[in-house]
């Protein structure tokens, strides 16, 4: 059997894989091994990140709305429901913007929407 010569080929993977642990702390950033661990790790958890980060900002979003919403006399739950009733189709995300940002507009939202359900 001939012999092969990998070695370029050895070292720019682990190139790659040190360069991409370059950030890490400690000897997480200079073995090789131990830096191939944590870039698996690394990575793992930045998918799952991705997703909690989604979750967190909807669930921050929604409180934000909620909190203007009963400043206004009514509930997150039963002001979403009257926003799809009234076809106003405008997300979360949207919505506490206009919290933060026009209050004005999201207050005359609110009463457009309580007027109609009363």
């Amino acid at each position: 059997m001939t012999r092969v010569k990998r070695g370029f080929v050895a070292r720019k993977y682990r190139k790659n894989i040190l360069d991409f642990a370059s950030g890490f702390r400690g000897t997480h950033s200079k073995l090789f091994r131990i830096a191939n661990q944590r870039r698996g790790k690394a990575l793992s958890c930045a998918y799952t990140d991705r997703k909690n980060c989604k979750r967190t900002f909807r669930r921050l979003w929604i409180s934000r709305i909620n909190a203007a919403a009963r400043r206004e006399g009514i509930t997150y739950s039963s002001a979403i429901h009257s926003l799809y009733q009234n076809q106003i189709f405008l997300n979360r995300k949207i919505l506490a913007q206009l919290v933060i940002l026009d209050a004005y507009c999201f207050y005359k939202i609110i009463q457009k929407i309580s007027n109609k359900r009363d």
